[in-house]
């Protein structure tokens, strides 16, 4: 009997160890499950706590800001499950309305883009050795486009899909395996939040997502994650219509920022009134 497409992705996760962040719910939460269900060994890692964890899954409680929260994660899946195969940089922040402040700047930094530097620079130079490991970095749309009302999001998940760029060219040969996730609204937390907001410039920033396209499921998300892992493609886009902006980005910019004036205009409006 021929084997399926969900097949290979299943056979292709049995027995591999991969970290995962922000793993406590949305996105995260549904890597860790599926991941647990292909048969990896997986160490989940939050700041929140992360409800009974399926078998072979480790509980990390810890904020990926701080180094040594990486690293224990790290020390403890070797320790238990044996080298690190996969990391999942899922952990991610809003980062606040408009411009934001130091400290949301601060900390929009910390965990949507140093977090990915911090992990990388503990595992890659070793995958790279033994020539395989594979990266995954949960940017966003944003870090494609724009954030409409987040200059803190908008600006670190275009560092983290520089940086996951970066990368693949540089430790691709190597064996070293790169993905860059880029949904636009998923049905998470961040958006949830973001969409109750008191401050309608949040509320406005999340309409700007949640109006340009379908709010998808995590587990859908998780699901095209880890085929495209599998298939050893890059560029993880669940929504397709953000290919077709980011193309005309690239062809037009000024008639593409035009045009993010007015859709800007348009939600905000849609919240003021």
């Amino acid at each position: 009997m021929d084997k399926s497409p969900q097949d290979d992705v299943a056979g292709h996760f049995h027995g591999k160890v991969a970290i995962v962040t922000g793993a406590a719910s949305g996105i995260g939460a549904a890597l860790v499950t599926q991941l647990a269900v292909h048969g990896a060994r997986v160490v989940a890692v939050d700041r929140a706590e992360i409800p009974g964890p399926p078998p072979g899954v480790l509980a990390v409680a810890g904020d990926v800001s701080d180094s040594d929260v990486i690293a224990r994660s790290i020390e403890l899946a070797e320790a238990e499950f044996g080298p690190v195969d996969m990391y999942f940089a899922n952990a991610g922040v809003m980062g606040g309305a408009d411009i934001g402040s130091e400290d949301e700047w601060a900390t929009g930094m910390d965990v949507n883009f140093y977090a990915h530097v911090r992990a990388a620079r503990l595992l890659v130079p070793g995958w790279a050795e033994r020539g395989s490991g594979h990266f995954v970095s949960t940017a966003s749309a944003a870090g494609l486009l724009t954030q409409v009302g987040a200059a803190v999001y908008s600006a670190t998940k275009h560092a983290a899909v520089a940086f996951a760029e970066w990368l693949s060219v540089t430790y691709g040969d190597a064996g070293v395996g790169v993905t860059c996730l880029c949904p636009m609204g998923v049905d998470t937390a961040l958006v949830r939040d973001g969409a109750a907001s008191a401050d309608p410039r949040a509320r406005a920033a999340i309409r700007a997502v949640t109006s340009a396209g379908a709010v998808l499921s995590s587990d859908d998300v998780a699901r095209q994650t880890l085929a495209a892992v599998a298939a050893g493609e890059f560029l993880v886009l669940p929504h397709p219509e953000v290919r077709d902006m980011w193309q005309g980005r690239a062809g037009d910019t000024q008639r593409w920022i035009s045009g993010m004036r007015r859709y800007q205009a348009a939600v905000r409006a849609a919240e003021d009134g």
